[in-house]
């Protein structure tokens, strides 16, 4: 039996996946990519300092991503903590690690703004100090990264044991979010990862998951297969 606090959870979680999701794509595009040199930490930061009303655009966009994301690992343990209350309590946690690297990444943004611009040392210097707290910063998101593909999997398998979602896409999203992983911590090993695999696919399978998960639950709803209301009928 799904409980109707289940349902509003979930319907929650959809609306507010989709909404920051929408959200942080365009600004990364309009506001943050145009000015990324990847593997070019120094180069990035003085872009970042030439633009710098554009980055702080994307600042708030990325803060309301931050904490639609605090929403939505909310939303699935109230959806999931009848099935498991372990497990989605464990998912639920990785999943605010992320969130709290997530900010931690802004910070390290603001920091190397605030360097640029302060003037202290020669502009080459202050570049390459720059460059070097922007290189923390996505240290902190890849290992944030790990954290979320780690609160995926479980939940994806929770969605495959309680089978609120056809089982073949609870599947894709456990396969997702490993690949998810895999790519976020070979990263964190070693950098040059990126050329095997390009970063900018680490979050497509995963968002392509959440994307199509989402859209079921907003359009058929958490359901139950007609064996499992059987049962609970029975008992």
């Amino acid at each position: 039996m799904i409980e109707p606090s289940q349902r509003h959870a979930a319907r929650v979680f959809a609306i507010t996946t989709l909404l920051m999701n929408l959200v942080i794509m365009f600004a990364f595009t309009r506001f943050y990519g145009p000015f990324l040199a990847w593997e070019h930490d120094a180069e990035t930061a003085r872009n970042f300092s030439a633009h710098e009303q554009l980055l702080h655009y994307y600042i708030a966009a990325a803060v309301m991503y931050g904490l639609g994301a605090m929403v939505a690992l909310t939303a699935l343990y109230v959806v999931f903590r009848p099935v498991g209350r372990g497990w989605a309590f464990f998912a639920a946690s990785a999943r605010l690690i992320y969130a709290v690297m997530w900010f931690l990444c802004l910070l390290d943004l603001f920091g190397a703004l605030n360097m640029m611009k302060s003037g202290a040392l020669e502009p080459e210097r202050l570049q390459v100090l720059a460059g070097l707290q922007l290189t923390s910063g996505w240290d902190a998101y890849y290992i944030g990264l790990t954290f979320y593909a780690i609160g995926s999997v479980i939940f994806a398998y929770l969605f495959l044991k309680s089978r609120y979602i056809p089982r073949a896409l609870a599947v894709f999203g456990i396969v997702c979010a490993l690949f998810e992983g895999v790519c976020g911590f070979g990263y964190l090993v070693d950098r040059k990862f990126g050329a095997i695999v390009s970063p900018n696919w680490y979050e497509m399978p995963p968002l392509l998951f959440e994307v199509i998960l989402c859209l079921w639950i907003l359009i058929r709803g958490l359901r139950l297969p007609k064996s499992a209301k059987s049962i609970a009928a029975a008992v």
